[in-house]
């Protein structure tokens, strides 16, 4: 994720940054140059048409795909808000249960505190990576050394959840922590699991596959039947309108398809880096 300062706007206004959007529709810009150049010297040089074309279609047309575009960003961005309130969640939960460990754990049960502490700790570095379709093997190798790796499943994340309730419950039987500390712990490592299915539905839904097309057809129709509609009102100047209004239209569309996953390693996906080693240190230090 990108960090920078959104009051800084003047400066923001000639910030091109990485060039990522501009970059990947270079090309298609370019091919649509060449074709409004085409279009424009046969109308004009060769035809030498006369009759005034109206941009009235083209008005509508933009004012429809305007609103497809809003409510794709708006989409978009709704994704990428929930996702960061799940982490937000996360942050939380994992404070509030190591708080609970530290709270609630004999001071003896010093090698329980210390493997507690761990878990806790790396949780959301696996769900970070888990999330960004990391192998199995991949994930394994994060888990701490003291776990049963052979026994791990598909879905790592809910391994080392369970693992975690596994422990709390052993200390349970063992009258080592009281019921009311199980059952506060056990509130907290449910709500683990429940930010893992969160964020997993954001990432595996995402805009049905017709609505994403249609707005892609959309920008191209309108795109390639502008030069026809505006030719004998800007001249040659209608490529540089077409270029400048694709890249416009097309770079809302690449934005959205970027954020709708913010699970990713995109300038603008979610900071899970951080927020996993914040997590870590977080929990480091609160249990002793």
């Amino acid at each position: 994720m990108v960090v920078y300062n959104p009051k800084n706007w003047f400066g923001l206004i000639f910030k091109f940054h990485k060039q990522e959007t501009f970059r990947t529709l270079f090309w298609v810009m370019i091919s649509i140059a060449l074709f409004s150049a085409i279009v424009a010297y046969i109308e004009i040089e060769v035809f030498s048409l006369k009759y005034a074309s109206t941009t009235l279609v083209h008005s509508l047309l933009g004012f429809v795909l305007s609103l497809l575009l809003v409510f794709r960003t708006n989409t978009a961005y709704d994704r990428w808000w929930e996702g960061r309130k799940q982490w937000g969640a996360l942050v939380n939960v994992s404070r509030n249960l190591s708080l609970k460990i530290n709270a609630f754990l004999p001071d003896g049960e010093t090698q329980q505190r210390k493997e507690l502490k761990e878990m806790v700790g790396l949780y959301a570095t696996i769900l970070k990576d888990h999330l960004r379709t990391a192998t199995r093997e991949e994930l394994i190798m994060l888990l701490p050394s003291f776990m049963d790796k052979a026994k791990v499943g598909k879905h790592v994340p809910n391994h080392l959840a369970n693992a975690m309730q596994n422990r709390i419950m052993a200390m349970y039987q063992d009258k080592h922590i009281s019921e009311g500390a199980y059952l506060a712990m056990l509130q907290d490592l449910n709500a683990f699991t429940d930010i893992c299915g969160a964020c997993e539905r954001i990432k595996k839904t995402p805009i049905p596959y017709t609505y994403n097309i249609f707005i892609k057809k959309f920008i191209f129709v309108y795109i390639i039947s502008m030069p026809f509609g505006f030719i004998t009102d800007v001249g040659y100047s209608v490529i540089f309108i077409t270029v400048f209004s694709f890249y416009v239209l097309a770079s809302l569309e690449l934005i959205a398809e970027e954020i709708e996953d913010p699970f990713g390693t995109d300038s603008n996906d979610l900071p899970t880096d951080d927020l996993a080693v914040t997590i870590y240190n977080n929990v480091n230090e609160i249990i002793i």
